[in-house]
């Protein structure tokens, strides 16, 4: 499988080297992020798209300088919603009815259930069900980046504060999740590049109920 191969080839890149990444390579693996599956399709979380080396010196100095944030092509901010509310889950089956020519009140009933579920819980219990699915798209992006042989680095090591502070994250009703560095290898400064790949065993891995 073409998947598996990409997979294969991919690693956490510790070292990048400043080359660009062309813009439809950028946008197909974006696009993938949009596509990625969400719970009842709610998709709760944007990707903020940063190129302004100014703003990814910033956020360096927040994410214990690694160097991969300024030598990158584009750095990804996924940003899931900070809560569910009655206007965010309405304006989504809206705009889902109008896109299927279904009227207004055809999913009345889901939705309600879905309000009523999620005015339940409190802040912190959304965002990290928000946060969850912003991790669906965060893995589909780094798939389709080795699947165009873009390196990426998946990121949790920054201060999540500091960076909602920095790009105002709080008055857009988000909070930053992970970070994903675009771009390109630099193989004769990284240490890892020439590593083995490992995983578990498949036997602590897999586990099979026949």
């Amino acid at each position: 499988m073409e998947l598996l191969d990409a997979l294969n080839w991919r690693y956490a890149t510790k070292k990048m080297n400043g080359q660009a990444v062309p813009q439809d390579k950028v946008d197909q693996i974006l696009k993938a992020a949009h596509l990625a599956p969400t719970s009842s399709g709610l998709q709760p979380f944007e990707v903020i798209v940063i190129t302004n080396p100014e703003i990814k010196e910033k956020i360096k100095s927040i994410a214990f300088d690694q160097s991969q944030i300024v030598d990158c092509s584009h750095l990804l901010v996924f940003a899931a919603w900070d809560q569910y509310t009655d206007t965010r889950i309405n304006r989504i089956f809206e705009h889902t009815n109008a896109e299927r020519g279904l009227p207004a009140s055809a999913t009345d009933d889901y939705r309600n259930r879905l309000i009523n579920l999620y005015t339940t819980q409190t802040a912190e219990q959304n965002f990290e069900h928000a946060a969850r699915q912003a991790y669906i798209g965060f893995g589909t992006a780094i798939a389709a980046a080795a699947e165009l042989k873009v390196d990426a680095t998946p990121m949790e090591g920054f201060d999540n504060s500091a960076l909602d502070s920095l790009l105002n994250l709080s008055e857009r009703g988000l909070k930053s999740v992970t970070l994903l560095p675009l771009g390109y290898r630099d193989e004769p400064n990284d240490w890892l590049v020439k590593l083995k790949k490992v995983r578990k065993r498949k036997e602590e891995f897999i586990t099979e109920l026949n």
